[in-house]
């Protein structure tokens, strides 16, 4: 197999590079000119006697290369070596889990998070052969892990996931759908699901159209509304009270079930009302039974060995050696 890089996105750092090359010439002309406005070209000669230009290109060069073989160390040339059953038949998952505050309502014990964390571990427990990607959301939207078959970390990053994980807040579906269809291969025009689990408050209005533009893409939604209709109220750990408005009243935070209705509606998906973990999964597993399974490889199981060691040496032996290397031809005796 094919050499590759890890961190692909570090590579545009090698665009430095060519910064450096023209600050450079820039540098030498700059020195030429000045040397021309002294005019005495004798007595420029016997100031600059014993500084050397090759020396001085040549320190350049060896810091422009380490800088180089610096940017190929950080982005991780590797090379896939050998695995073990990465030969899967499944779909792929993305499950987008919102974490605002409002999912703290305890309308559902012990609140609406932990009951949803509940069901999204049941859930993957019945798909072991989906590869299976984690959105967190709530005023923003992060891919808290790519698409995988590794169920036992997908599980602890669900288990861990509170409000904390998410600065701003607020309910923004665009965003969570965007980050989800972000996840999937571009190149593949089906075996694509998204499961969204949400309380449906404070939706933004590009919802629809993003869920529109998601079905063009071949990406089923199906949703889950967590919560009740009449809402409950939310404890504010700051506080130890309960979570308040501006007008100092307490804020009681209900289930929007039409925007997750529609959402599942555009995107040929389903949506479930959560009232218990195994209704819920058995509601979800049936809709994306209606999925065409593939086989796939799956590349996080692949064991790769990567080079990134041997680019830093050298880096190192490189900036050394400039750093040795004198601009000044040494005096003979």
């Amino acid at each position: 197999m094919n050499f590759q890089f890890q961190y692909t996105q570090f590579l545009w750092l090698s665009l430095t590079v060519a910064i450096f090359i023209c600050l450079f010439i820039l540098l030498l002309r700059w020195k030429k000119n000045t040397i021309q406005k002294i005019g005495d070209a004798k007595l420029v000669k016997q100031l600059i006697k014993n500084f050397s230009s090759r020396l001085f290109a040549t320190k350049f060069v060896l810091f422009s290369l380490a800088f180089a073989l610096g940017i190929v160390a950080v982005a991780n040339l590797r090379r896939p070596g050998a695995a073990d059953n990465i030969a899967r038949k499944g779909i792929d998952v993305v499950i987008a889990l919102d974490v605002s505050k409002s999912m703290l309502a305890t309308d559902i014990t012990p609140n609406r998070l932990e009951r949803a964390k509940q069901m999204v571990l049941r859930l993957m427990n019945e798909m072991p052969n989906d590869r299976i990607g984690l959105v967190l959301f709530a005023g923003k939207a992060y891919l808290q892990m790519p698409l995988t078959v590794d169920h036992g970390a997908a599980a602890i990053f669900v288990s861990s996931a509170s409000p904390d994980a998410i600065p701003t807040q607020g309910t923004v579906f665009s965003e969570a759908l965007q980050m989800s269809a972000r996840a999937f291969n571009t190149k593949e025009g089906r075996f694509k699901s998204v499961v969204l689990i949400s309380d449906g408050e404070d939706h933004d209005e590009e919802t629809l159209k993003t869920a529109a533009d998601l079905a063009q893409q071949g990406v089923m939604v199906c949703t889950v509304g967590i919560g009740s209709p009449e809402g409950a109220q939310i404890p504010d750990s700051a506080t130890n009270d309960y979570k308040r408005d501006a007008m100092g009243n307490i804020v009681v935070s209900k289930l929007n079930e039409a925007i997750l209705q529609q959402i599942a509606q555009k995107t040929n998906g389903v949506y479930v009302h959560f009232e218990n973990g195994e209704q819920t999964v058995d509601a979800i597993m049936k809709q994306l039974s209606q999925v065409e399974k593939k086989t796939f490889v799956d590349v996080s199981l692949l064991n790769y060995k990567s080079y990134y060691m041997w680019f830093t040496m050298a880096m190192f032996l490189l900036l050394i050696l400039e750093f040795i290397i004198p601009e000044r031809r040494r005096k003979l005796a």
